[in-house]
């Protein structure tokens, strides 16, 4: 019995020496490494904008445990490409290992300075990943595209890293605010489409001064950060219609500064174009604006003759709270399209002073988290006393449009009512979806009958969009929007957002029908 517990012990220890002493049985590779791709393509960067994350896999598909010796960038410590492997970073490695029939990521990111390219005339970056071997070296390209951009960032203190923040005149009182950003300067008052604008913090238009954005230009937004139109001041987005609507080349784009495909549609990278109270006379035409917080915030000026914002021909996608948020303000809006928003795509509230004419207001945002219909209007805030402050909507007005989407209702006309404060509205040949199936909406607000607040309304009919939920919103032959469309209102609106004549017999919504491919 001690024999055999003795023979038992002595073979556990050589196991347990085995085991530990694995090493020993790696052998050095043959250069017959196997990869995920010949080629990382880590996509288009901004210079000195780090990028996203990439992966390549190594594969070891012998029955032996190797080691390389080493793997390394071609251009070594001076490369602009960095790696991580097994777990280590940096930009060269030795002696690595992988088991029999295993694999091990490499991940790969870069941040490079486009002065690399000041004497070559070309803005691709290259290096190669080499995998040196006893007798070869495998080697994987990295390429990247780099693109040079205008920046536009707050200023740092660099003894205490305290970011320039914003002071604003508001009612002739200047006020300190934690709104990181700058004012724009005289020469940044005009942005171009010869190179695209990235913007840090809050760009704010100086008071009594007016920013150009002119045709084809892009301008992208670092997280937090977005234009601010103080009192006094203006905006003018003087989009073009485009020719070809891949590229939009004549289209003002406004979005995040992530340029990887992954960023291309997501919601909330950047902050909002903010109108404060005050600010005049702006407009926005043939525009996209994209994967914002709040695409547009109004605020103020409910009385204005031509309107606070006049916005036409216009796409605003992937909100992560209000496509288009006023309180109580003015706003004008012909051609407008509004569609995945993480609550409603159009909010006037506070009161304030709509006309939408030709509009495609939809939401077909996951109806799982959002609170709010694509349209709501109401007329009060709640302060931080719980109490209501109430205003008039003195008017709002939708002329054939359509209004749409994911969830039921899709209007909610929010009143306390006060015999001092008006709630005008009015839906004139719209488009709604709108089922009160539990009977919740009641009141004078919900008479579809009541011919002073809906007019040749089609409720819950089907608008046959091509795919809303990537928005694609132009409607086809099937769309109970067809012909819908008054004429008066055409009339002010010749020609929908491509540029297709409308007058003859007019659609409801910013679209024209089309007829799907099949």
């Amino acid at each position: 019995m001690k024999r055999l517990l003795y023979f038992i012990i002595t073979f556990s220890l050589v196991l347990l020496w085995s085991s530990c002493r694995k090493d020993f049985e790696f052998s050095p590779s043959k250069g017959d490494l196997q990869f995920s791709k010949d080629t990382v393509y880590l996509d288009t960067v901004f210079t000195n904008i780090g990028s996203s994350t990439y992966n390549l896999k190594v594969y070891n598909r012998s029955n032996s445990d190797i080691v390389i010796p080493s793997v390394n960038l071609s251009l070594g410590e001076g490369s602009s490409y960095r790696l991580n492997v097994d777990g280590v970073s940096g930009k060269t490695f030795e002696n690595v290992e992988i088991l029999a029939k295993d694999s091990l990521y490499i991940f790969i990111e870069t941040t490079i300075d486009i002065s690399t390219f000041a004497n070559s005339g070309t803005f691709l970056y290259t290096d190669q990943i080499e995998f040196n071997s006893t007798s070869n070296v495998q080697k994987v390209e990295l390429v990247t595209l780099v693109q040079d951009a205008v920046f536009i960032y707050p200023n740092r203190d660099n003894t205490t890293k305290v970011i320039e923040t914003l002071s604003l005149n508001i009612g002739g009182e200047l006020v300190e605010t934690d709104i990181q950003g700058r004012e724009l300067l005289s020469e940044e008052l005009t942005f171009t489409n010869t190179k695209p604008y990235v913007i840090y913090g809050f760009a704010a238009v100086p008071n009594g001064e007016t920013v150009t954005v002119n045709p084809g230009a892009r301008l992208h937004f670092h997280n937090n950060s977005g234009l601010l139109v103080t009192e006094g001041a203006s905006i003018k987005i003087n989009g073009e219609f485009s020719t070809d609507q891949d590229l939009l080349e004549n289209e003002v784009i406004l979005e995040g500064d992530r340029l990887e495909p992954n960023f291309s549609e997501i919601p909330g990278q950047w902050s909002a174009i903010w109108l404060l109270d005050g600010s005049i006379n702006n407009s926005i035409n043939y525009t996209t604006i994209k994967n914002a917080t709040v695409g547009i915030l109004s605020d103020g000026n409910p009385d204005e003759a031509s309107n606070k914002l006049k916005i036409n021909n216009t796409q605003i996608y992937n909100s992560s709270a209000f496509g288009v948020l006023g309180r109580n303000t003015s706003i004008a809006g012909e051609n407008l399209v509004i569609n995945n928003s993480g609550q409603s795509s159009f909010a006037g509230t506070l009161g304030g002073k709509y006309n939408f004419t030709h509009c495609t207001i939809a939401n077909y945002w996951n109806n799982s988290f959002r609170q709010f219909p694509s349209v709501l209007l109401n007329n009060f805030i709640v302060d931080a006393d719980n109490n209501a402050i109430l205003s008039d909507l003195t008017e709002a007005n939708f002329n054939n449009c359509i209004i749409y989407g994911n969830d039921n209702p899709e209007i909610l006309l929010d009143e306390i009512e006060d015999a001092a404060v008006v709630f005008n509205f009015k839906f004139t040949n719209c488009l709604i979806r709108f089922e009160d199936n539990g009977n919740n909406f009641t009141g004078y607000n919900y008479d579809f009958n009541d011919t002073t607040h809906y007019e040749s309304v089609i409720f819950n009919k089907n608008p046959d969009f091509k795919d809303a939920f990537i928005n694609q919103l132009i409607i086809g032959d099937n769309s109970a929007a067809n012909n819908q469309g008054n004429i008066m209102f055409s009339s002010q609106v010749p020609f929908d957002i491509l540029n297709i004549n409308r007058t003859a017999s007019p659609d409801l919504g910013a679209y024209q029908h089309i007829t799907f491919p099949e």
